[in-house]
């Protein structure tokens, strides 16, 4: 059990709308009451004044492969998976998320530092991971080969999985044409143009027949599992379609508006797009813009994707929409739809995960909480705005 702690004074988002100059008590890792700071502070709580702050629920990340630069801080160079999780669990903590599901890729793609062998190794370390601060969870990449498909098969036998998404990089579909594949895997993974030319010469010999038959094979996986299934990279209504059709109720970075809209409009399946995307204010390859998406109202959530620090950022990019509805993008939305229903928001008996934002002059973290433990706090212990009681 942990001592009660008491936020005053900061503007509180909840689900409806923000509460200016507000007051949240946290006790027995819940959100024990939430409304205005009229009353007197609790004697017996550690009291935090958060004035002039923005006081949200903790962020929901389902798609960040950044445990993976931590595994290979520099291309060849790897460090124990162990190591890694930790590094990496840090750094989303330090960046407001409290709930993190690690992006692993099962593919065979060496040239780019990604190996089977090594997705598996980072979904052991993430089960099996001790003294961490944020919730860690499994997301489980699987590229469309045989051996992808078995690896993943395999890890789910072995450890507790939360979310499995299908994906098929080639430069015959999906985000990128013959130059743009080529151009990501040189510039951004390292691979020279031949490696590139010849990964994109084995992922065009996958058939049609034989991705059907791998997302399928992936897909009964997990509804056999009751685990949340994703796609990855629709690029027309037509694949959202075929999607759902096996059970997919994510769909991840949707290349077209078309996709997004069919996505969300015909099938209820969420929508998550890159966080840097609406950040930087466009994609980095010429899909679809995510301030496109959310103007057109086809955005349910967003994901850090590479970058853990544009999560945060990412609710205070001033869509015209109100500030709660901008945050649920990436607290509640996210969580709901992998059916985390205990966060995400700032309500009586939700699970206290909860953030303290200094807004200006870019939105930066001062306190995180997870489940009522305070994990990361960067203003100064002797900060004059906190009051911790004496005997």
């Amino acid at each position: 059990m942990t001592d009660p702690v008491e936020i005053r004074n900061g503007s509180i988002v909840t689900p409806h709308g923000v509460i200016e100059g507000g007051r949240i008590v946290l006790a027995d890792r819940r959100v024990a009451e939430v409304g205005d700071a009229g009353t007197e502070p609790i004697p017996e709580a550690t009291t935090v004044d958060a004035d002039g702050n923005v006081v949200m629920p903790g962020l929901v990340d389902l798609h960040g492969d950044d445990v993976e630069d931590e595994l290979y801080p520099r291309s060849g160079a790897r460090v124990d998976a162990r190591e890694a999780v930790i590094a990496a669990d840090r750094r989303n903590a330090a960046a407001g998320i409290t709930t993190k599901f690690h992006a692993i890729a099962f593919e065979e793609t060496p040239s780019e530092d990604r190996s089977i062998a090594d997705a598996t190794d980072l979904g052991r370390a993430i089960a099996g991971a001790e003294e961490t601060l944020c919730d860690n969870r499994i997301h489980a990449r699987c590229e469309l080969s045989e051996e992808s498909v078995g690896a993943v098969e395999s890890l789910l036998e072995a450890v507790p999985v939360d979310l499995v998404s299908v994906m098929h990089h080639s430069p015959d579909g999906g985000q990128f044409d013959d130059e743009e594949f080529s151009d990501h895997y040189v510039e951004q993974r390292d691979c020279t143009r031949e490696s590139a030319a010849t990964l994109a010469v084995r992922r065009r010999n996958t058939s049609t027949r034989q991705r059907i038959e791998f997302i399928g094979r992936v897909a009964a996986l997990a509804r056999d599992r009751g685990v949340p299934l994703a796609s990855h990279d629709d690029d027309s209504p037509e694949a959202v379609d075929r999607m759902a059709a096996m059970g997919a109720s994510i769909s991840e970075f949707p290349v077209t508006l078309e996709a997004a809209a069919r996505a969300t409009s015909e099938h209820g399946v969420a929508t998550t797009m890159g966080a840097p995307n609406l950040v930087r204010g466009g994609s980095l390859w010429g899909n679809l813009d995510a301030r496109e998406a959310v103007d057109a109202g086809v955005v349910d959530a967003l994901c850090t994707d590479y970058h853990p620090q544009s999560l945060l950022k990412a609710p205070f990019v001033d869509t015209g929409e109100p500030l709660a509805t901008r945050v649920a993008r990436v607290t509640v939305n996210p969580a709901e739809a992998v059916g985390l229903y205990d966060r995400g928001r700032l309500r009586r008996g939700a699970r206290a995960d909860v953030l303290v934002v200094d807004p200006d002059p870019t939105p930066t973290v001062e306190r995180v909480y997870v489940g009522g433990r305070e994990a990361v706090r960067t203003t100064r212990p002797d900060d004059a705005r906190e009051r911790v009681p004496t005997a």
